[in-house]
């Protein structure tokens, strides 16, 4: 069971004074809190492409590349990379350079992204979401395969027999396939035998159980090795010495950010009830001390069958200290915790 880290590198207004970090500042910061968590033994830490005011990385291998120079061991991840809009060949040699400089650390989370503004900043028909996505996902996959490439598709120049450089250290270069619980994105998944990230943000994880099946029949149906197959999952969370407290300081920012987002997507009102109702066992919010949030993330791995687990922290802005706090809990109280009770349980059914 792996355990991580995912962010946004948001620069929301502070909810207490309304003042709003730089750009500069809160890249900086994280990659204090990608060191922190290669510290603390966390596996993974993934990081978002967004291309709008209150989101500071439109650029997530550049971050993981600065962070892949001062960590050892843990895994660097886009959380996703926004392929519709992207040029594969540019993104397999961002992170194939970041592979290079981590050694092997480097991941491609390739995903068509909730948020839609770098399409018209790149020049796409956002009429062409799928397309766009099914033709990129295919490039980028034929580029990783071979070294020479040729290939001819509608919304790129076509490729005809040229090297694609650096080549990664891996190989293959790790892509993932992130999903928001598409079951048309899973299948595919399945298919191509790509790992799974299944963003878990909302409602009863378990729902998502049968999606992680139908990823696993897909699979299965087309040749691939299940058991090779991660599952990983992204939900917002907090963690701190007692569940108090870890409540009081995530819900401003989570409000903030839920509510503005919730306005431009037609979401209803979010409030303390819908946020302490999310902290249930059942619920999809991490929040809290160390053993109620490891005990969730078991719950995860039993019932829905996630081999990997992403915590996304901050969500809004919050103190930096305050995430790398919760960083810490979760590198050396929480995963320990985790890994010891789903390697008995792993035990017990196999």
């Amino acid at each position: 069971m792996e355990i991580g880290i995912s962010t946004f590198v948001e620069t929301t207004p502070d909810v207490k004074t309304g003042e709003v970090i730089s750009h500069a500042q809160r890249l900086r910061e994280v990659v204090e809190e990608i060191v922190l968590a290669d510290q603390v033994g966390l596996d993974v830490f993934g990081v978002g492409e967004h291309h709008r005011e209150d989101f500071a990385a439109s650029s997530p291998a550049v971050v993981l590349a600065a962070a892949a120079a001062q960590t050892k061991n843990i895994r660097l991840t886009s959380a996703v990379t926004v392929l519709s809009s992207a040029d594969p060949v540019r993104v397999f040699q961002d992170f194939a350079t970041v592979d290079g400089i981590s050694n092997g650390r480097a991941e491609i989370m390739a995903g068509r992204g909730s948020f839609i503004e770098s399409f018209p900043l790149f020049g796409y028909d956002i009429q062409d979401y799928h397309e766009l996505f099914d033709e990129k996902l295919e490039l980028l996959l034929k580029i990783r395969e071979s070294e020479k490439v040729s290939w001819k598709g509608g919304h790129r120049p076509a490729i005809n027999n040229r090297g694609v450089y650096p080549r990664p250290v891996q190989d293959p270069l790790p892509v993932w396939i992130g999903s928001g619980g598409n079951s048309e994105s899973v299948v595919r998944a399945g298919r191509l035998g790509l790992p799974l990230v299944l963003a878990i943000i909302g409602g009863n994880p378990k729902q998502f159980a049968p999606l992680v099946q139908l990823y696993k029949r897909a699979a299965t149906q087309a040749g691939h090795d299940v058991s090779k197959l991660p599952v990983a999952s992204h939900s917002h969370g907090f963690i701190a010495e007692d569940t108090e407290t870890a409540a009081n300081k995530f819900f401003p920012s989570t409000q903030q950010v839920m509510n503005v987002i919730g306005r431009e997507r037609g979401w209803p009102h979010y409030d303390r009830s819908s946020f302490d109702a999310a902290r249930s066992l059942e619920g999809a919010l991490y929040v809290g001390d160390p053993e109620t949030v490891a005990t969730k993330i078991i719950h995860l791995r039993k019932d829905v069958g996630i081999t990997r687990f992403m915590l996304h922290v901050p969500l809004g802005t919050m103190p930096h200290e305050d995430v790398m706090k919760a960083i810490e809990l979760l590198g050396t109280e929480v995963a320990p915790r985790v890994r010891e009770e789903v390697g008995k349980w792993e035990a017990e059914n196999n």
